[in-house]
């Protein structure tokens, strides 16, 4: 029985195809391994989005090569680099990018040297999943056509395409069976669901209210865009039996200006009002957002108007990045671009800026209980939860919580937080 091991990098959608590809496999014929020295071929799928992912990648392939086993790289870098990754890196058996994952059976048993009936095509159904037996993501949508400037995907992942409506359902339906308690909603363009059907219909609101019947305790909605939000989802939400009044909202700056020159669709007025209405409408909503610093053009004034609007809006959560020059991208040719040095330096004071708020924000959550899943079991009672205030992937704080009786990953129970720091909360379990 030969061995197949993977090293997936990346984002959760990058996840998910990994996990289609472990699915291939038939498990009379192959094992799982985690290890890299028992693995016969190793599968490192790579993200390609920004320079430091890209040098990740790279540093994870030139990794795996050691261990002398078959090597295939596949992934956002693959599709990105296809011809300089086969000119450049010989270690790897095949680089195998995303516009070949149709004959990826055929591939894959080509570098193990077997038949190709022990490798099933890839499925979207088929999943071997790799997060904790109680949550999964669940993806509904390929490729983004927002070109926004500073972005790389639409040239990497294609445009937009909506995943069928039946095949989500039926999908949600397996995890279900499955025992998951949470899933989380994953795409490039969210809110963007169903726009290439006809007649926009089935649109995310209709995908939404059908999962919300399903019983899931939590559905968790990502990668919002700002200007794609509409009321009825905020209205959702509100009412909702199981999605998370959690808002995760990437903004990327609050000039005007900028957002032109980004590509953005919105202006900082329509975002104030959005986050306003939200506000209104879900007033225990969590609202995440991502930002960039130092994009090519970003001048003094951009850059005060973005601390300010952090100052109006109070996320609970946020994340920065400096601006990464990416070839292909429509910013990368741009003039004025703002010197390293600069970006980081901005980059510390939103996030500096940002840590007085989330303390803040935080602190309010003194008192209140928490209902979510244990995440984690670790010592002497204690234990992490994720409840409403904090998302998968360790992008938020954590809420480490006492218990007076043992507690195992999955279980459900409240929270009565005590005391709150910069990124954490900490509690008591309510019994």
């Amino acid at each position: 029985m030969k061995k197949i091991g993977m090293l997936s990098l990346g984002c959760a959608k990058n996840l998910v195809d990994s996990e289609m590809m472990l699915a291939m496999f038939d498990k009379s014929r192959y094992a799982l391994v985690n290890d890299p020295k028992e693995a016969d071929l190793i599968i490192v799928n790579t993200c390609g989005f920004i320079a430091s992912a890209k040098e990740e990648s790279i540093n994870a392939i030139l990794e795996m090569a050691t261990y002398g086993k078959k090597l295939v790289v596949t992934g956002c870098l693959a599709q990105r680099y296809t011809d300089e990754l086969r000119n450049t890196i010989p270690e790897a058996d095949m680089i195998i990018p995303i516009s070949e994952y149709a004959n990826l059976n055929e591939l894959f048993a080509k570098v193990l040297g077997d038949e190709k009936e022990g490798i099933a095509p890839l499925d979207p159904l088929k999943r071997e999943i790799s997060t904790p037996d109680y949550c999964a993501y669940l993806r509904i949508s390929e490729g983004c056509n927002n070109f926004c400037s500073f972005c790389a995907i639409p040239y990497i992942r294609g445009r937009f395409v909506s995943r069928p409506y039946d095949e989500i359902i039926e999908e949600a339906k397996l995890l279900k069976e499955k025992g998951i308690k949470e899933i989380s909603i994953i795409s490039q363009d969210t809110m963007h669901y169903g726009s290439d059907f006809a007649g926009g219909r089935p649109n995310i609101v209709d995908l939404m209210k059908e999962l919300d019947g399903m019983g899931f305790y939590s559905i968790r909605l990502l990668y919002l865009y700002p200007e794609e939000i509409p009321d009825e989802m905020i209205d959702l939400i509100a009412n909702s039996k199981s999605i998370k009044h959690y808002f995760d909202i990437p903004v990327q700056c609050a000039s005007d200006h900028l957002l032109k020159l980004m590509n953005r669709h919105g202006t900082k007025e329509e975002m104030m009002r959005l986050f306003k209405l939200i506000k209104e409408k879900v007033p225990d909503a969590i609202l995440r957002t991502t930002l960039i610093a130092g994009f090519p053009g970003e001048t003094e004034e951009d850059f005060k108007e973005t601390m300010e609007f952090l100052d109006e809006v109070r996320f609970d959560h946020m994340g920065c990045f400096a601006y990464s020059r990416e070839e292909g991208t429509a910013g990368y040719k741009m003039k004025n671009q703002v010197p390293d040095k600069l970006k980081e330096e901005r980059r510390a004071l939103l996030m500096g800026h940002q840590r007085k708020i989330s303390y803040e924000r935080n602190r309010t959550h003194i008192g209140e209980v928490m209902e979510g899943i244990v995440i984690k079991v670790n010592k002497d009672g204690e234990y992490t939860l994720r409840s409403s205030w904090n998302a998968p992937d360790e992008i938020d704080g954590n809420i480490y919580f006492k218990s007076k009786r043992p507690l195992k990953s999955g279980d459900i129970v409240k929270v009565k937080i005590t005391n709150a720091f910069v990124y954490d909360l900490m509690g008591e379990e309510v019994i």
